[in-house]
């Protein structure tokens, strides 16, 4: 298989003769071989697996986002990814800057809710004034 992993605005890695691929989803994780049916998959923040005759196993910390396997083409497009060979240290990184950034995205979610909520207030103060 040829696999692809991109990240916004680059490729993260890109390897071919890959003989497997690990992902979790937000029902758990699953194994893509080969000679697999074609499919597309949400992925929930955790470590993707994939194997290689060159590199053996590699892990990778990647956040949420997509995976789609089209014949030998397996592209993985995530928001975050962190490469490592350590097991405990990119649970950690998992934890510590993917957490990070969904809370501050909720963050932002809660200003631009009170942001539209002021605006449609004054709105309708204004269009009452008239």
């Amino acid at each position: 298989m040829n696999l692809k992993l991109l990240i916004p605005f680059k490729i993260f890695a890109e390897k071919t003769e890959v003989s497997r691929i690990v992902a979790e989803t937000p029902d758990g994780s699953f194994g893509i071989l080969p000679h697999r049916l074609d499919c597309v998959a949400a992925l929930a923040p955790g470590i993707l697996t994939y194997e290689t005759k060159e590199d053996g196993t590699v892990y990778v910390a990647v956040d949420e986002g997509v995976l789609v396997k089209a014949g030998a083409e397996v592209l993985v497009s995530v928001r975050h990814a962190i490469g490592g060979t350590d097991l405990g240290q990119l649970h950690e990184a998992v934890k510590r800057e993917f957490l990070k950034v969904d809370q501050r995205e909720r963050e932002v979610r809660t200003a631009i809710v009170k942001l539209e909520g002021g605006l449609i207030r004054r709105l309708a103060e204004f269009q009452h004034g008239r």
